[in-house]
């Protein structure tokens, strides 16, 4: 379980820092336009920075990293809860079937998760 914590942690982090550098440098390249425009009147910089942010929103779209980074974000809160709810005997971990409990939750969520991955990364296919 500690594994999966860790896995859906990484992967969440590192999902998160891939989606906040595009969308910074997307905000990079359109408050660049205004600047560029009014300095350099060659529209071949401006439209490279225009094309850029086109790009930069497609791939974004393509990838899917928002999506993920909240998704594998609340798995991962999920399995620390249930972890921490295991540990201290709390809930339906109170009884004697707790570890039977915790595995068959935590492979719920696991399952889940795997289920919701296929279906949001299956609608790029159709494009």
């Amino acid at each position: 379980m500690e594994n999966q914590i860790k896995w859906y942690d990484n992967n969440s982090i590192n999902y998160q820092r891939k989606y906040r550098t595009l969308k910074m440098i997307e905000i990079l390249f359109a408050t660049s336009i205004p600047v560029v425009a009014s300095t350099i009147p060659n529209a071949t910089v401006i439209s490279i920075l225009g094309g850029g942010i086109a790009f930069i929103e497609g791939w974004l779209n393509l990838s899917k990293y928002h999506e993920n980074w909240i998704e594998y974000r609340s798995i991962c809160e999920i399995l620390k809860q249930e972890k921490y709810m295991f540990l201290t005997h709390s809930g339906v971990y109170s009884s004697k079937k707790s570890f039977t409990y915790l595995v068959e939750r935590v492979e719920s969520i696991i399952s889940k998760e795997n289920v919701n991955w296929a279906n949001l990364n299956s609608d790029n296919k159709g494009d």
